[in-house]
Parts: structure tokens; sequence; C-alpha cells
């Protein structure tokens, strides 16, 4: 109860009747303040949009109730989404024989629990200080743990600070990661990539097989990579190899190359945003804009001088996420800069307007990732808190009291 005659449901989003409540919502809570440069992000008219391909998910509305003598009012003013799913949270030695492994090499096996995240928490700005969003919190992470959920993260802006507090002194979530957030622009020109290294498109089985051996110790990394692999928004997953090495006919698959791999090598996948939500940047002065439309002009002028160019993201945009960003070798930097090239000119020719990625600050091969300082977030913030506290495995403990590991793996379901 906020007041006679008004009352607070925290309900079950319903597909039906709430749609054009939660897009009011989200408009009204674009992020940024006013007076500066400001990010929308339309839904396309599906709200569950973000959490609707991961493998358990639920979104609840905070409904203001007006109770009169002869009717009801009802308003939605808040919204938060969640998702669970089994995930990588640390990993173990074993020196098991089996599959005729050298027990003198212990290798590393993962070690898995289930992870809840919450996303898309939004409270309308004229109902917000009556405790709507930690009511909404509270109630997620009730459905959580009726799904044995015994983790959960949150994942926000560095100066979010009104998220900040919410998280950590109301709700018990501690700092966690500090990943960095890496964008860059399509230009109106294809950015040429080196001749020295030849890029394989692999099957999803295959995919799901390389991904397995290479991330599967990784922090976050899926155990249902598979639904990922799969999903009809996966672009597809790259090998960058030296030429003459492999070709498409002469790829041995993915098993006998990680056996026997080149000195180097790299790997990403592209995830297709673009089919999900768009984005657009709001509050831009005349002047940015006409600025950024001239590089364009310039760009698609004279491409052949290959210089960079703003893209158009003061009207609605799409971009495409790069994941499961992999290699070896003392050129794997080199040859992940070379299949960042090609996804910016595959972005291109599906029109994008950016390109992103999201990786450990720690992360070795961050140098092979082209980015614009200006568009990217150089430490975004992950939360996390510990649901089930007779939860415990041997080999990990808290996971929230874990040290941070060099690399992540984001879910580009999630995003």
């Amino acid at each position: 109860m906020v007041d006679d005659g008004v009352i607070i449901v925290v309900r079950e989003f319903d597909a039906k009747k709430d749609c054009r409540g939660v897009e009011e919502v989200e408009r009204r809570c674009v992020v940024g303040t006013s007076g500066k440069l400001s990010l929308y992000t339309d839904l396309l008219g599906d709200p569950i949009c973000r959490v609707r391909h991961s493998p358990a998910y639920l979104m609840l509305v905070a409904e203001m109730v007006l109770v009169k003598q002869d009717r009801e009012e009802r308003e939605i003013v808040g919204v938060i989404r969640g998702c669970i799913k089994t995930v990588t949270c640390g990993k173990k030695l074993s020196r098991n024989l089996k599959n005729g492994n050298d027990p003198s090499k212990p290798h590393l096996l993962p070690v898995h629990t289930k992870l809840a995240y919450i996303l898309g928490l939004r409270v309308s700005p004229s109902h917000r200080r009556m405790g709507l969003g930690l009511k909404l919190v509270r109630k997620m992470e009730a459905w959580f743990g009726e799904n044995g959920a015994e983790y959960s993260y949150m994942a926000t802006e560095s100066d979010n600070q009104a998220s900040i507090k919410l998280f950590t002194q109301k709700c018990g979530y501690t700092k966690f990661r500090t990943p960095s957030i890496l964008v860059h622009p399509v230009f109106a020109h294809r950015v040429r990539v080196t001749k020295r290294v030849t890029i394989i498109k692999l099957t999803p089985s295959d995919a799901e097989s390389l991904c397995r051996r290479r991330f599967c110790t990784t922090e976050f990394f899926p155990k249902d990579i598979n639904s990922v692999l799969n999903n009809k928004l996966n672009l597809g997953t790259f090998v960058a190899v030296p030429t003459g090495s492999y070709s498409d006919e002469s790829w041995p698959g993915s098993d006998s190359f990680l056996d026997d791999p080149p000195e180097s090598w790299a790997v990403l996948s592209v995830w297709n945003c673009k089919d999900v939500y768009t984005l657009e940047v709001q509050g831009a002065s005349l002047v940015k804009k006409v600025f950024a439309k001239t590089t364009r002009l310039v760009d698609r002028a004279f491409p052949w001088l290959h210089l960079p160019s703003v893209p158009d993201v003061f009207r609605p945009f799409g971009l495409h996420f790069l994941y499961g960003l992999g290699g070896e070798g003392p050129f794997s930097v080199k040859f992940l800069k070379a299949l960042c090239g090609m996804a910016h000119n595959l972005a291109k020719e599906c029109g994008c307007g950016v390109v992103a990625t999201e990786v450990a600050n720690r992360e070795p091969l961050r140098l092979g990732i082209p980015h614009w300082k200006r568009l990217s977030c150089a430490e975004d913030l992950w939360c996390m808190k510990r649901l089930g506290e007779d939860y415990s495995d041997g080999a990990v403990g808290d996971w929230t009291k874990s040290p941070a590991g060099a690399s992540i793996f984001v879910d580009p379901r999630e995003l």
C-alpha cells in the first residue's frame, strides 16, 4: 500500500494486455539524464525478447491499481526480467584415465552451477523512491529460489549509483566482475582483412565441439552452448588460421584441429541482435548530427580511402555481438583482428550500425579487438549474490568470493 485507495501489485507479465504499458515505462526510463546523450532501446514489440532464448525465464510487472468507488484504474509502473541457466563457475583437476588420458598430465574439468540473471529492471520516474525496485527484485529472487538457482547476478553501468545502491545495500549483492564493453562503428566501406589469414565458417556441431573443448572451464560458459550455436540468431562461428594450413575443403573437424593446431589461430562467433531490438542515441545536438552525416557522406563518396566514419546512431540502428572470442599462439591477436574485420563486413552487409563485444578486463586477446573508446564502456559492473547458503562445491566454495580469471564467456542471449 502506497496511499489510500492505491495498491501496487507485482505479477507475471501478460503479453495480451501489458505490451503497451511496458513500452511506455521503457520510454520514460531512457538511459541518461536530461540535457545529455541517452540511449533508447526499441524492443520491436516483444518485451520478453531479451530473455526469450534462455532455458528458463520470467518477466514481472509492477502495476499500480487505483481503487475508486465504481471502478479501478490500472497502470504499469515497473518491470523486471530474469532467467536461469547452468554455467561454469570454476574448474577442478582430473586425473581420470578415461579416454586414454595420461595420468601424469591432469586436465581441467568445469564446475557447474545454476545461475540466475536479473536484467531490464525499470521503475517509472514518477513512482521511484517507493520501494518498487526492491519489491520487484525480491519477487524475482523468490522465483529463482523456487527453480533451484544457486547464484544471482546483475549488470549495470559503473556510474549508475541508484542501481548499485539498490543491489549492494538493500539486496545483498557484492561487486563481482568489471568487464569491458567494446564497440566499433560499422563504416560505409568494407575493412581490409589480411590475406595471410584464412577464415573458415564451422558447422554448428563442429562449433559446439570446439567451444566445449576451448571454453568449458571459462567463467559463465553456458552448459547448453548447443542451444546458442543452433539458434537462428547465431550467424556462425568462424576460425582464423594461417593461409595455406587449412581451407573449407581440407578442414579436419574441430577435434582433429585442436589435437594438432597450427602455431597460431583464433575463433569467434557472431550473434544477430538487430532482429531482436534496435538502439537509438537521443539528445544529440544538431552540430554532432551534421558532423556524423558528413563523415558518412565522405566515406561513401571515397570508399577506397578507408576513412573512419560515424554511423547514423541518431536513428534506430542494429548491432551484431561478438562472443566466444579465443585463440592461441604468438599471432593470435592479429588473427582475432582479422576475424573482427570479417565481422565488421558482415555487419555492413546486414545494415548494422555497430559491432560490439564484452570481455574481461584482463582478456589476453583484447588488443586484437578494434573499438572506439568514445563508444565503449571501459568498466561495466557485474554484481552477484549467493542464494543457496548450504551450497558449496569443494573445488570452488563460494563463487562470489573467487578471484577473477583472465577471460569470461558472455552469453549473447541475455544482452
